[in-house]
């Protein structure tokens, strides 16, 4: 049954992360940002209005990447602080503090940027010869230069950034500090609801009466905060078509494409090909569901039930390794060495908690090892989840091995390739070592549910309804909750058909996920999902060749494109075959859990 939820102050500290090896204490937290600062301003007097040659390139850049290793471990240290309890007071005005100071800090180094972008393009391709280890870092930049601004605007955005990054602040702020969930009741009896509870917990629950109360308690609170949470992310939004506008970009979907290094036709096909292809198959699922659960109609608030919730095993933190190390033993001792460390280290906060950010990430800091966050409730499916983030912790692990702090990360559009191929070898592991049906279909339903619906499915719907949002920004309008509402509701109902009653509240999903303000980030879990199904198809028949290939893949980093990269994993992803071969290969396990669910039900 669920708990109500401890403070963070009451859980045991073995359930949570070490921070240490980023900063020990606050007050050194304060001497160090302090120290940032006066850097900053040195690096100012002694480069500004100096780059004029190959050879102050290269002497201003060694200076910039020093200085960014430094900074980069604090800014996570003053995130990962937040992000465990956005109740204390202390850690959110740590992070402000930090954000007020980097704008600062931002503003009085833009001036590399803006005098290198002011260099004929000759003087850097020169300096790019000469000094390989900025070559990268330089021909990313030489794309800026048609949207770069006069160097002392560019200051002024710069000393606004946290400002501009205030509205994702905002949002966290009131989902994770403000809403406070009351108990709901069912026959009587009360049950404690929470962000954390409804998503772990509620939404996979057994019992239909509980699962829809427990759906319409939580949707109802989220409902009183719609018209903040809908005005957050207007400011969201102008800010960035103003910034698009302002940089002389097309559209605003050119500008949020054009760090991740693809053009819209790829973006748009993801999206598209989804949308259409796929729905069929999980409508199938759908019904499925309802038929196994005897359910006399399928709501939204019943998809994340599970198959056969019978033989959904419990597992303990301590477990979870031995399945992680087993299914991801094929990547070799380095990559196992990186698990083995990720626990005993405490580099995971398994913690569930009051205030504590909701779903999970992977924090991967230059010059130090990777941190994971997750909510540990005991679910089979959990394990799925740690893959996901330690194949972020290992694609990092790997890129900062070989890669400097400017090269490390790679587009957008390629970072949940690694994180979705773990859950790949996870599936392909527990499926070659069992031939009892009952185990079979789940570990199918799990591959489902867990790593299709929510990277293809959640993550494409958030993303065709925030195309549908964008193009409203981008033709000069605004939005309100009920416009959000009214589009979410239109793109489910879309997908789902009259095969799922889109029942009120579903509308307010939007409300539910941060990716929002992190640009155009949904559609990029369809994207690498893509390809590391069709790689781990290549490593299930090919073996070792295939997985050094992937790990050449990941010590690349950022010095590829997602074209080039996903070409060193032996897919084109400048076609539409991988997409229509990985919708296939969904429509497959469904058709083998519909086969599965027979020959069980006729035992």
């Amino acid at each position: 049954m669920v708990k109500s939820l401890p403070a963070r102050s009451a859980v045991p500290v073995e359930e949570t992360w070490d921070l240490s090896s980023l900063i020990s204490s606050s007050p050194d937290f304060n001497q160090q940002l302090e120290d940032l600062a006066q850097q900053a301003e040195a690096i100012n007097k002694k480069f500004q209005g100096t780059i004029v040659d190959p050879e102050s390139i290269t002497l201003v850049l060694t200076a910039y990447m020093r200085f960014m290793e430094k900074m980069v471990l604090l800014s996570t240290h003053a995130n990962l602080t937040a992000s465990t309890d956005q109740t204390n007071d202390e850690a959110q005005l740590q992070a402000s503090k930090f954000g007020a100071t980097a704008a600062k800090i931002g503003s009085q180094l833009s001036f590399i940027t803006s005098e290198l972008l002011a260099l004929p393009t000759e003087t850097l391709e020169q300096a790019m010869e000469q000094s390989t280890e900025f070559s990268v870092f330089l021909k990313k930049l030489l794309r800026k230069k048609p949207y770069q601004l006069h160097p002392e605007a560019e200051k002024s955005l710069a000393a606004y950034s946290s400002t501009f990054s205030a509205p994702y602040g905002l949002y966290n702020t009131t989902k994770m500090g403000d809403i406070d969930f009351e108990d709901f009741e069912v026959n009587g009896q009360k049950y404690p609801l929470s962000y954390g509870s409804f998503e772990g917990d509620w939404e996979a629950e057994t019992n239909t009466e509980l699962r829809r109360a427990a759906f319409d308690a939580f949707s109802k609170k989220l409902k009183e905060y719609q018209q903040t949470t809908a005005k957050t992310y207007d400011m969201q939004l102008q800010n960035e078509k103003t910034t698009a506008d302002l940089r002389g970009y097309d559209s605003i979907f050119d500008y949020l494409l054009f760090n991740q290094e693809v053009d819209r036709t790829l973006y748009d096909r993801q999206i598209d090909l989804i949308t259409t292809e796929l729905a069929p198959h999980m409508r199938k699922y759908a019904k499925l569901l309802q038929k196994v659960h005897g359910l006399e109609q399928m709501t939204f608030a019943d998809l994340k039930i599970s198959l056969d919730p019978s033989y959904e095993p419990e597992i303990t933190v301590a477990e979870s390794k031995q399945y992680i190390d087993d299914a991801l033993s094929i990547m070799g001792p380095d990559y196992l060495e990186m698990i083995d460390r990720s626990y005993s280290e405490r580099w995971i906060d398994f913690a569930q908690n009051k205030g504590k950010s909701t779903g999970a990430f992977c924090s991967s800091p230059y010059g130090d090892h990777p941190y994971i966050l997750i909510s540990w409730t005991g679910r089979m499916n959990e394990v799925f989840v740690l893959a996901h983030e330690l194949g972020h912790a290992g694609h990092f692990y790997h890129a900062h091995q070989e890669q400097n702090i400017f090269n490390g990360r790679p587009s957008l559009y390629f970072i949940e390739a690694p994180s979705t191929m773990n859950e790949m070898l996870v599936a392909n592991h527990l499926l070659k070592n069992s031939e009892d049906p009952k185990f079979k279909r789940w570990v199918i339903s799990s591959i489902v549910a867990r790593t299709y619906y929510h990277n293809f499915v959640t993550h494409l719907l958030e993303a065709a309804y925030q195309r549908k949002v964008y193009e409203r920004i981008d033709a000069g309008q605004s939005v309100n909750a009920g416009i959000l509402n009214s589009i979410k509701r239109k793109v489910l109902e879309d997908f789902w058909g009259n095969t799922v009653e889109i029942n009120e509240g579903a509308e307010l999903t939007w409300m539910r996920q941060p990716h929002y303000y992190m640009g155009l980030y949904p559609y990029t879990y369809s994207a690498g999902l893509t390809i590391s199904t069709q790689v781990s198809k290549r490593i299930l028949k090919e073996g070792q060749p295939a997985v050094n290939e992937w790990l050449e893949v990941l010590k690349a980093g950022g010095t590829k494109d997602p074209v080039e990269l996903a070409q060193m994993a032996g897919v084109d992803i400048t076609t539409e075959q991988p997409l229509r071969d990985t919708i296939a290969y969904i429509g497959e396990l469904i058709d083998e859990l519909v086969k599965l669910t027979e020959e069980i039900e006729a035992e």
